[in-house]
């Protein structure tokens, strides 16, 4: 009988805890109205208050009887809310019922720029989308571009600036950093990082730093030295050697804009 009765109570606890993680979720993904999203707000049973606007620059909507109301910022419930306790207050109407439809979202959108499949605007219809998936919205990084993106925006009022390896979130289940982005976030794909190669090679010219590349690997990505070059003999230029060559092991790693020399076998 006590085992019954333990066994009622952790149940309990167990569904209560269920009940406030889903309410937890619901509320974190609620839409929230943003300047420039298009609504309609009806009330029920007065069709002559029903308007179909915009929410100003100023998060605000002019609402007839009432005048100008606030609800940008807020979820959907609480601008019906906000729109019901103005009507009440200005004693228009008893018991009022409030609905409102977003229309058009253009308020909350991700602007995704640089080298992706398809850069553009993307709306956001929750607040929980994370990085990896409004990127996969825009199609994934393209064949040209880098592993590491560029994200800014605003968080809690203030600017917000991050760089994150994407290819390391996977590689490595890095997941801390597929954040969850926000209305007016940008993000910026660049190009992937390039290395120079001339002289006496087979393939001269810029090729892609793949991830923990080697001198010696970028030398056989360009079809290795001539019959008169010599892999022992190689220089790189490099920005933080002032413009001077420096001599590199075939195991060093590559660099981003590196320049190698491939000179000429003595013998």
């Amino acid at each position: 009988m006590i085992f019954k009765n333990v066994f009622a109570i952790a149940l309990i606890i167990l569904a209560a805890c269920y009940l406030n993680i889903s309410n937890a979720q619901n509320t974190s993904s609620e839409y929230r109205l943003g300047q420039g999203d298009g609504i309609r707000i009806t009330v029920f049973q007065n069709p002559d208050l029903t308007l179909e606007t915009r929410v100003s620059e100023n998060d605000t909507v002019t609402f007839p009887l009432v005048g100008t109301i606030k609800i940008g910022g807020m979820t959907i419930s609480a601008a019906e809310q906000a729109v019901a306790g103005a009507l009440k207050e200005g004693g228009f109407i008893k018991q009022p019922q409030v609905s409102i439809l977003l229309l058009r979202n253009l308020g909350n959108q991700v602007s995704i720029l640089g080298q992706v499949g398809r850069p553009g605007r993307f709306p956001l219809e929750t607040f929980n989308i994370k990085l990896s998936e409004i990127l996969a919205l825009a199609g994934g990084i393209a064949p040209g571009g880098g592993d590491v993106l560029i994200v800014t925006g605003a968080r809690n009022g203030q600017p917000f600036r991050k760089e994150i390896d994407v290819a390391a979130m996977f590689l490595k289940n890095n997941f801390d950093d597929d954040i969850i982005v926000a209305g007016g976030d940008l993000i910026y794909v660049d190009r992937h990082p390039v290395f120079y190669i001339y002289g006496e090679v087979q393939r001269p010219g810029a090729s892609r730093v793949e991830r923990g590349m080697t001198v010696r690997q970028a030398l056989a990505q360009s079809g290795g030295p001539t019959a008169r070059g010599t892999q022992r003999d190689i220089e790189v230029f490099r920005r933080d050697a002032g413009g001077k060559g420096v001599n590199v092991n075939l195991d060093d790693r590559v660099q981003p804009d590196d320049v190698f020399y491939v000179g000429e076998s003595l013998f």
